[in-house]
């Protein structure tokens, strides 16, 4: 696979480097979010010298909204259109930047036309499957294939990622400190930096609980409630990698991710009759649009029940 060559210095040091700082430090948004923008501008600054369009120091503000258009047209064909609205809504934040800073005074990027993005309903486990895939652990540990430790370490992770619908970096991040063990809640920091609180269920505390006596006395409030057998925090990938295990053991798709397990978390709630506010409040969702996707898998649950319960359904 050929690398693609560097941005000059001068454009990373004077235009970008910036702007990453003010995103990481100021928005405070997450690495991936910043690697993201990051990865968007350059693109688009490769496409601004095989266009013949860098103009020095002037090379921004000369672009027009022919100029982006152009470019969003070209992106089409290198791009998924999902990834291609993040990378315009990362240029788009570049120039409202240089903006306040009163380096630019426009930003081609506002109005400018985007393909549609088709709306994909989020996959998610049935009640049934996320039973066959938190009994995997035990099952493991019944055959002696793993020893406890890692039986009940398994086990937790996987029930704090449903039972509290945590993301897998919140999961990885979680310190025994978070935790309020009499409430059974714990204080989440998610994206943006912004906290809030996460119910873990009575299933999920009865299993930290448990590992915790067993396998962690001793732990301080700074310590991570997932760790290797070595003592290391638990990283992101090695969830993914435990979680692709259990799959394989229940039978599942294993392009399941752990994120695929918040979404069984938030569709079960709404099966159940949760209100959508709390459930965006319990997922740390900005807008309440973003929770909404999660009614679209529960219509075809609410038409059975019509079916069954009303008697004008047949």
């Amino acid at each position: 696979m050929n690398q693609l060559p560097p941005i000059p210095d001068t454009i990373a040091r004077d235009w970008l480097a910036s702007f990453l700082d003010f995103l990481a430090k100021e928005r405070r948004y997450s690495r991936y979010t910043v690697r993201n923008y990051r990865q968007a501008f350059e693109d688009f600054w490769r496409w601004i010298e095989s266009a013949k369009l860098a103009r020095g120091d002037d090379t921004f503000a000369a672009l027009t909204a022919r100029d982006v258009r152009d470019f969003v047209i070209e992106s089409q064909a290198r791009f998924d259109r999902k990834t291609l609205h993040n990378h315009v809504s990362g240029l788009r934040a570049f120039y409202r930047y240089w903006m306040r800073q009163g380096r630019l005074a426009a930003n081609p990027f506002t109005s400018v036309p985007l393909p549609k993005v088709e709306k994909r309903l989020p996959k998610f486990l049935t009640e049934e499957q996320m039973r066959r895939l938190l009994n995997g652990p035990m099952l493991l540990l019944e055959n002696e294939t793993i020893d406890p430790f890692m039986a009940w370490r398994d086990r937790l992770a996987m029930e704090l990622l449903y039972g509290g619908g945590l993301r897998v970096s919140e999961l990885a991040a979680l310190n025994y400190g978070d935790i309020d063990f009499e409430s059974g809640v714990a204080r989440v920091l998610g994206k943006g930096n912004k906290e809030r609180l996460c119910p873990l269920g009575r299933v999920a505390m009865a299993v930290l609980n448990k590992f915790r006596a067993d396998f962690a006395q001793g732990k301080t409030p700074g310590s991570p409630v997932l760790e290797t057998k070595g003592g290391a925090r638990i990283t992101v990938r090695e969830v993914q990698l435990l979680l692709k295990r259990y799959l394989a053991l229940a039978d599942l798709p294993l392009e399941i991710s752990p994120h695929k397990l918040r979404h069984s978390y938030a569709t079960h709630l709404l099966n159940a009759g949760a209100d959508l506010r709390l459930v965006q409040e319990l997922l740390g969702h900005a807008s309440l649009s973003t929770t909404q996707v999660y009614t679209h898998v529960s219509v075809a649950r609410l038409r059975d029940i019509y079916k069954k319960a009303h008697p004008r359904a047949t």
